[in-house]
Order: C-alpha cells, then structure tokens, then sequence
C-alpha cells in the first residue's frame, strides 16, 4: 500500500483519510479495499453524485431507459453529457484494457461489506455544468457544445503520455481539460466548487474515523479546505440568467409581428405576400433540415408546421417538436445511446442508430428554421419598405 497517495487528517475527535486514486489506474481499486478493510472507517465517501451512483449501480435499467420520456423530464442535457463521458471511458478502455471508476465501485462494495455509512460526496453534475454554462459567453457555450459533441464523435487515440497525465485527473476535469485552458475562470466551478462541496461533505459524514475515496486532483483542495466551513446550498445554486438574450431574442419576432401588422393595416394584399413568405421559407428550409436527417414524413410535415410558429417564440425551437415526433414514431432506448460511439465509426451504423437520428432531426431542422427566419425576415423587410416608399 502506497502512504504516497493517502493523506490522514484530524481535526477535533475525528481522523479523514483521503485515498487519492487515479481513475485510469487498475491498482486503485485494490488499494481501496486494503484501506478500508484496515482502517474499518464509520463512513466511506467517494466522488459520485446520486445521479452517477445510480448509473454505476443499475447500469442495465438505466439502458432501457426510454428516451422520450428522458427529453420530456428535461433531462436530455444530462444524458449528453453521460454518453460524452460514457464515450471518452470506452476509448480508454478499449485501449488499455481499463475499466474506469473501478475504485467507486470497490468503496461502494466495501462500504456494504463493513457496514460502514456510504456518503454520496460530489456536487450534482448537472449543477456543476449549469454553473459552467453560465460563467462563458455564447462563444464559449458553442464551444463547449462542440467539445463535448467531439469527444463522442471522437476516435483519436490516447497517447501514454496522457494517460498518465490523466491518473491525475478525474474523467470530467481530463474531458473538459482543453476547454478550460481557453477559460480559466472556470476552475472555480469544475474544481474549487468542487473540492469545498466534496470537503464539507466528507466533513459531515457521521463517525470518527471517515474514509473518503477520490480523483488524486482533488487531494490538495480538499486538505486546504476541510478546516473551513462552506453553505452547500450556496455551492448548489444555478446561476441567475441575464435578461439580455432574453430581450434581443423576444425584440425581433416582436418587430416582424409589428411589420406585418402595419402592412396589414395599410396594404392587405402585401400583407398576405408577407405572411405567405414567411410561412414558406421558415416552413420548406426546417422540412428540408428534417428531410436531410432522414426524418419520418411525419417529422418533416411537423418542421414545416412548426416552424413559421416557434421562429417568433424564442422559448420554443422546431427541431424539438420535429425531434419529439421522430423520437415518438421510431423511440429509441439508452441502450442505443450506449453503441453509439461503435456505430459511429461507419457512416452506415451513424446514419441508422436510432439517437443519432432524432439528433441529426433536431439540429437540422432548428438550422433550416434559424435560415428561414433570417431569410424570410428579409424579404418581410423588403416588402414593408416597398409598401411604405412604393
């Protein structure tokens, strides 16, 4: 056993041993199971949070998931960013035979085993990513959406080099690495947030004698800040949304409503021309998105009815409607998401997995809807101009 990766603390009657393992590495899992049969702790944290824990512990049922159902609990954001993270462990797996996460699941085990109280110690992912989104710019937001969308598209090969730098690392933290060296202020929600939840959580767990199981980055932070308070309920709050995006967003269906309108008032027969051009180019260009993604009939006739609505409510996208429809008729299950990275690899498997598809619906059909709307907001300009000068 390695005294290397393990830091005892105490404080008052109480004594944390910090094990910091290396999520890559196939001896954590071992040296976890030798501390805590040594040490017969009264309580065992790990770095999971309920959502994780849960995935961990009932991988089967969370595959047949259905994933309409998943969408309409608006937790369709989580469950990206699970196959992202599900994708970049499949690659270090296939490629150097590791299983990661092994030593969570050995403190879980142990924790059963000797009785001891399991404490599920991380920050909710999600809040941690709401905490993310909302620290960058629209930029920055494009940027991780692509990164993210990246790492499961992805089939570049790990060097060993970044291996081992990555036995430093958790899986989150190495995913998300090249993001936050573009945004540096983002280490206070990825990691400092981070290392104050996990160390007042440590610190609540009940006994005298805590072990807590954790990504070997987090081990200096957590040193530091065990002997401080921190509100969890702060640390939990999603950030409060700026009313900018909202305002611009809602000004410009406003100004075409209003154009239209006028024109309306004033010259009906151009009115009507307005409308039809709305209509039909916000309508044909999300169908031909939709189409393009090989979408049900149904899908495609939904894009073309809904976006002419949705492009003057900004709450409301035709891509989720036409996404809802295609998931409705041809409804996939995780299970489809988890052989997504496989299928992947060919155009054939990427084109006929079930995800992929609702997807390709979505993004295309919400593309197609952003040109109609830029095009046909144009061409209603256009018209209002000729009416009012002509």
């Amino acid at each position: 056993m390695s005294e290397e990766t393990i830091t005892r603390i105490h404080s008052g009657n109480k004594e944390y041993i910090l094990i910091g393992t290396a999520h890559v590495s196939k001896n954590s899992a071992e040296q976890v199971k030798a501390v805590i049969d040594e040490e017969q702790p009264d309580a065992v944290c790990i770095e999971l949070d309920a959502q994780r824990y849960q995935s961990v512990m009932e991988g089967n049922k969370w595959k047949d998931t259905d994933i309409f159902q998943v969408i309409k609990d608006k937790k369709a954001v989580m469950l990206l960013m699970n196959l992202a993270i599900s994708s970049f462990q499949k690659r270090m797996a296939k490629q150097f035979g590791i299983r990661p996460g092994e030593e969570m699941i050995q403190g879980i085990e142990s924790a059963k085993e000797h009785h001891a109280k399991l404490v599920l110690a991380d920050r909710d992912i999600q809040i941690t990513f709401a905490r993310i989104w909302g620290n960058i710019n629209l930029k920055g937001k494009a940027m991780l959406m692509m990164q993210v969308v990246g790492s499961i598209f992805s089939k570049e090969e790990i060097s060993e080099q970044e291996m081992e730098k990555m036995k430093q690392q958790d899986t989150i933290n190495a995913m998300l690495k090249e993001f936050t060296e573009y945004f540096p202020d983002l280490k206070k929600p990825l990691i400092d947030e981070r290392d104050q939840y996990l160390s007042q959580k440590i610190k609540e767990a009940p006994g005298e004698k805590v072990v807590a199981v954790l990504g070997a980055a987090h081990v200096p932070g957590i040193t530091k800040e065990i002997e401080k308070e921190h509100d969890l309920n702060k640390l939990t709050e999603r950030p409060k949304k700026s009313k900018v995006p909202k305002i611009i967003g809602w000004s410009i269906p406003i100004a075409i409503i209003a154009i239209i309108a006028y024109t309306f008032m004033v010259n009906p027969q151009a009115g009507w021309q307005q409308t039809l051009s709305w209509t039909l180019w916000n309508g044909s260009l999300s169908a031909i998105g939709a189409a393009a993604a090989f979408a049900h009939p149904l899908a495609i006739l939904t894009a073309f009815v809904a976006a002419p609505i949705t492009s003057l409510n900004p709450l409301l996208a035709a891509g989720w409607f036409a996404g809802f429809v295609q998931a409705y008729i041809k409804r996939p299950n995780v299970g489809d998401f988890d052989q997504l990275s496989d299928d992947v690899h060919s155009v054939k498997g990427f084109w006929q997995n079930k995800v992929t598809r609702i997807l390709l619906v979505v993004v295309l059909a919400n593309l197609g809807s952003s040109l109609g709307t830029f095009i046909g907001g144009i061409d209603v300009v256009r018209v209002f101009i000729n009416n009012l000068f002509g």
